[in-house]
């Protein structure tokens, strides 16, 4: 069997989402090594914290590397020896480390700094939305006419857009009129996967190198979310995760890829389930879940574990 990672980014960060790893004991070193990211333990800051303040850029990207890490240090004893990962997003990050390129301590410190930079670099009034239902060369028309840009392609016809706010309402008011199902403003309040990320690209890019990237572990197959193609040496193709920052993401063609790898069980770390509900639109695996699916760890275990 060749198992599938998905690793989500933000957007779904609640005061639940750490429910079924928080008492595991494989997740507590990963729970401290993110308090000091923090500032407090990232179980009582999501259970404490108001849910406006969950979707902060730092805390939303340093939350959701949190649950992947958490989470996949809860099941790596279960998953199989041949591991297809990819990350949606700031999820990238979590799929390097789950791959074995870096520690859970390192890879939280680039999230830290890539978060950082990036609110450097955005611009005040900076957001995403998501338009389903259109087709992609209407949507790039809409991008075009509103100064924003498609940052992620999803199946499905779902994009993910990027710009400034008022060019983002114009947008979604425009796609609705013009036939789309879904046209509403995401709660990132920062334009990632477009131009306007751009000087982020190279401090990001020194960050990275400083962090020397090991080679990928042993069995292990890592997915690009820029194109869905391997990343096949870490180290030489770290470009590719620094330039992300501003340039567009192929969510698609990512789930097209973990098929062609023959992957036939995915499992989503979340929080969320909404790359397992698109992995399940495409009909090309036989069973897919996510991790919110499941009321215990052990529950994941035995499911991944089942003949």
């Amino acid at each position: 069997m060749t198992f599938g990672i998905l690793c989500s980014g933000q957007g779904l960060q609640s005061a639940t989402m750490f429910t079924l790893t928080g008492c595991e004991a494989a997740a507590v070193p990963i729970f401290e090594e993110a308090a000091e990211h923090l500032g407090c333990d990232p179980r009582r800051l999501v259970a404490e914290m108001d849910e406006p303040a969950l979707y902060e850029n730092l805390t939303g990207q340093i939350l959701c590397v949190t649950q992947a890490l958490t989470a996949y240090a809860c099941i790596k004893e279960a998953v199989p020896a041949r591991l297809v990962v990819a990350g949606y997003s700031v999820g990238e990050m979590a799929a390097w480390s789950i791959a074995g390129v870096w520690t859970s301590r390192e890879l939280l410190s680039l999230v830290h700094v890539r978060a950082n930079l990036m609110n450097h670099a955005r611009k005040p009034g900076d957001c995403l939305a998501a338009v389903r239902g259109l087709d992609r060369s209407l949507v790039t028309e809409l991008c075009k006419r509103h100064h924003c840009e498609i940052g992620i392609i999803n199946p499905d016809r779902l994009f993910v857009v990027g710009g400034a706010r008022l060019g983002i309402f114009q947008l979604c008011k425009e796609a609705l009129l013009t036939g789309a199902t879904r046209a509403s403003v995401l709660a990132v309040n920062i334009a990632s996967h477009t131009s306007r990320m751009e000087k982020a690209i190279a401090p990001f890019q020194l960050a990275i190198d400083s962090a020397h990237p090991r080679p990928l572990a042993h069995g292990k197959i890592l997915l690009s979310a820029s194109n869905g193609m391997p990343i096949a040496h870490p180290a030489l193709e770290s470009s590719k995760l620094a330039n992300q920052l501003a340039s567009q993401l192929d969510w698609a063609a990512c789930l097209e890829a973990m098929a062609e790898a023959n992957v036939d069980r995915i499992l989503e770390l979340g929080p969320g389930e909404s790359l397992a509900s698109m992995a399940r639109s495409i009909s090309l695996f036989s069973d897919v879940r996510a991790l919110d699916d499941f009321r215990t760890a052990e529950g994941v275990r035995r499911w991944i574990m089942r003949p």
